[in-house]
């Protein structure tokens, strides 16, 4: 399937698609050190959040698609070169607002956990004269 959102994602900072279907996505994300937050090799939790909020709005893939809010986990450290994939499911869809699970793991275990509100919007959200 066509990934029709955020398609000027840096893949080295919030990661590479690997599978998009409707209303899913999976997302791979190979940490390096510029990620890290202190010389032991632990990687940013922005990082993290960036990836899944990836792996969301792909789930979605709205070319107009936006983060309303999210509720998260972060419930493992992750370090520098290790592999982390996000794993993102619709749970449900009202209208334009689109509830989103995402689940980042490494190698069998769960190091994020996370609810994502998105809205598809029907203009971009940089557009002048936006009502909605």
């Amino acid at each position: 399937m066509e990934i029709r959102t955020h398609r000027q994602i840096d893949p080295h900072l919030c990661g590479t698609p690997v599978m998009v279907e409707t209303g899913v996505s999976r997302v791979s994300l190979s940490t390096i050190p510029s990620m890290a937050a202190d010389d032991r090799g632990l990687i940013h939790g922005g990082f993290i959040f960036g990836l899944a909020d990836y792996a969301a709005m792909i789930a979605v893939n709205s070319p107009t698609v936006v983060l309303g809010s999210a509720t998260v986990k972060f419930l493992k450290p992750v370090r520098v070169h290790e592999t982390i994939q996000a794993d993102a499911a619709v749970l449900s869809v009202e209208g334009k607002k689109y509830t989103v699970s995402v689940t980042v793991g490494r190698g069998g275990e769960t190091v994020f956990q996370g609810e994502f509100i998105c809205f598809t919007l029907n203009r971009h959200v940089l557009e002048e004269g936006r009502k909605e």
